[in-house]
């Protein structure tokens, strides 16, 4: 059996407190926020850093990343 970590722990009571679609809409909008804030940060350092560069977002665009049904 998995246990919750402290920030599943702390995310639950949260979610306790909405009551209703859109208090539930704020807190996700609030969480997306936060990790795209998160992401755009991490991006910006790789780019800063020579890590990623457009060559490497072209070559992203052009991978097939689908899962094969067969």
């Amino acid at each position: 059996m998995e246990v919750l970590n402290p920030t599943q722990l702390h995310l639950l009571k949260m979610f306790a407190f909405a009551k209703d679609s859109k208090s539930l809409e704020e807190i996700r909008a609030a969480l997306m926020e936060v990790f795209a804030k998160r992401v755009e940060k991490d991006m910006d350092s790789l780019w800063d850093s020579g890590k990623w560069d457009n060559d490497k977002n072209d070559a992203v665009l052009c991978e097939h990343l689908r899962t094969p049904y067969i």
